[in-house]
């Protein structure tokens, strides 16, 4: 059981990066600002425009990072694209105390971590409809370059295998319209939201 932190109220989101996980995270925190959190990752990268540190992500050094996963203050870390990320057990902790469902978004293999620290919640994969339809999106966004779509197409199929693996997620979601994969998520949410809502009625 990961220290500290108690109850189901954590939802976890995982899969391959252009899936449309930030979108979805955002539209739950839309329709039910008092009730979810987010968990505001570590990382080693620099900020990108817009970004703001304790907001989009606590930014560190590497050097940091490494040394709080060995004092046993992340539920979860990678190396990612060269870079370290993870989640702090402060971070949900955070979250928790505001009596809201803390919102994971991190890989497969952060997933594994969580099952195995014992956290507590419900453990979501979002699928494309297609290897090539998460191409189309990736080079849609503008942003990335020939050798990081290659990168992470290779590392979202990888992530897409994982889904099926035995007790690792507790369901899986396609997401290939945005509205009806967002009420499957809402859904599969439903009695969370409901004992939140209790909390800030």
């Amino acid at each position: 059981m990961v220290t500290g932190i108690s109850g189901p109220n954590a939802v976890v989101i995982a899969g391959p990066s252009g899936v449309g996980k930030g979108t979805l995270i955002e539209k739950l925190r839309q329709e039910f600002p008092k009730l979810f959190g987010f968990s505001v990752s570590h990382t080693s990268r620099a900020p990108r425009a817009g970004e703001q540190d304790g907001v989009h992500y606590h930014f560190t050094t590497a050097e940091k990072i490494k040394e709080d996963v060995a004092a046993g203050k992340f539920i979860e870390h990678a190396e990612v694209h060269g870079r370290h990320y993870g989640t702090s057990i402060m971070a949900v902790e955070k979250v928790r105390q505001l009596g809201k469902i803390c919102i994971l978004d991190i890989d497969v293999q952060g997933c594994r971590s969580a099952r195995a620290k014992g956290l507590l919640a419900k453990y979501v994969f979002l699928a494309p409809p297609s290897i090539q339809e998460l191409e189309k999106r990736l080079r849609g966004r503008g942003t990335e370059s020939e050798d990081s779509i290659a990168t992470r197409l290779g590392n979202a199929q990888k992530e897409i295998d994982a889904k099926d693996e035995k007790g690792l997620f507790d369901v899986v979601i396609v997401n290939d319209d945005l509205d009806m994969a967002y009420h499957e998520l809402k859904e599969i949410l439903q009695t969370d939201i409901d004992q939140a809502a209790k909390v800030h009625a």
